[in-house]
């Protein structure tokens, strides 16, 4: 089953980016525009940027640690072989692709003396950082239904939160956060960028590239920005209603006990819903939300590299079984004895 939706998804992922890039073929055959931008990033740290440099290297081999740290826990300790933790392992897995998606072009830019990237690469890493962050946003809303499902109705939790169920509503997520953006960003790479080429930015974002366009475009932008609100909205409503459910649930349980161990249960899910969405709504729910670009690049620094750097910690902080089996991969446990 797992095989055959992974199968499904890359079939899927490979049409929708054959589509993308003739879209952006086609643009560039009929008409003149800029070939390249220049993406400034943190160009302004002067002397600091090598230590800067440093300091984003440590940040990132320290998330691909954490995070594969946690896919491999919950891969070969069978006790993790609940749906809880396969969803987690899975997020996590999610998590060293999306911070991939910018730290290593972020890393290239900061040592590049042009710091240059072409039209069609901009557009990419527009197409995969967006659709990762879509597919996290499905992705939590996923694992808030699955705490309500263990508190709400506990009963009835394994037989509705099944193995196979667990595995269509991580497939659903990964495939509907790569269909979500290609529309979007194959309207604006439409609209004429005739120069100049400058994204005060450290990625690829809607915005800037709005204002490099040679033509207002309104219509796009308001549509694009709704359809943002839409994708963090949606998902969000979602958690909040789960959240609020299990809320009132857990208010009900008579032992004090029993209320702290759901209450640290959900925790750390809402701690990294807090962090994410957070950050995400002040970028991209307001059109005219009026950041500075130092700001906007902050912001973005914080959602696309903070928060995943965070999450294994933050999920293992008060979560035993977490902490043993992470301590059996890092070979701690030898250690110690």
């Amino acid at each position: 089953m797992c095989l055959r939706s992974l199968k499904t998804f890359v079939i899927i992922h490979v049409l929708v980016v054959s589509v993308f890039l003739t879209a952006l073929g086609s643009q560039n055959k009929t008409i003149h525009f800029v070939t390249e931008f220049i993406l400034l990033g943190f160009s302004n740290q002067g002397e600091m940027q090598g230590l800067f440099f440093s300091s984003i290297l440590f940040l990132y081999l320290l998330t691909l640690l954490g995070n594969g740290a946690i896919v491999c826990a919950v891969k070969w300790d069978r006790r993790l072989h609940t749906p809880m933790y396969i969803f987690l392992g899975s997020f996590a897995f999610l998590e060293i692709w999306y911070v991939s998606s910018t730290i290593p072009n972020m890393l290239v830019n900061i040592l590049s003396e042009n710091k240059t990237i072409s039209f069609s690469a901009c557009f990419l890493q527009f197409y995969f950082f967006f659709s990762l962050g879509t597919t996290e946003c499905f992705f939590l809303s996923v694992m808030a239904y699955d705490r309500y499902l263990a508190i709400c109705r506990p009963l009835h939790y394994p037989s509705i939160m099944t193995r196979k169920f667990c595995v269509i509503l991580i497939c659903v997520c990964w495939v509907s956060g790569f269909l979500c953006y290609p529309v979007p960003i194959v309207l604006i790479s439409q609209l004429p960028f005739c120069g100049p080429n400058v994204i005060d930015h450290i990625v690829c974002d809607p915005g800037p590239l709005f204002a490099l366009a040679c033509v207002p475009a309104p219509s796009t932008e308001l549509l694009c920005y709704t359809f943002n609100s839409m994708i963090i909205f949606g998902p969000f409503l979602s958690i909040l209603g789960s959240y609020t459910l299990v809320l009132r649930a857990v208010l009900r349980v008579p032992s004090g006990a029993g209320r702290t161990k759901a209450f640290s249960t959900c925790g750390s899910h809402l701690v990294v819903v807090s962090l994410f969405y957070g950050t995400l709504m002040v970028m991209y729910v307001s059109p005219t939300s009026g950041n500075p670009a130092g700001m906007q690049k902050i912001v973005t620094l914080i959602y696309s590299a903070l928060t995943p750097l965070l999450n294994p910690f933050i999920y293992s902080l008060r979560n035993k079984d977490m902490k043993h089996a992470l301590k059996k991969v890092l070979g701690l446990t030898t250690l110690q004895n």
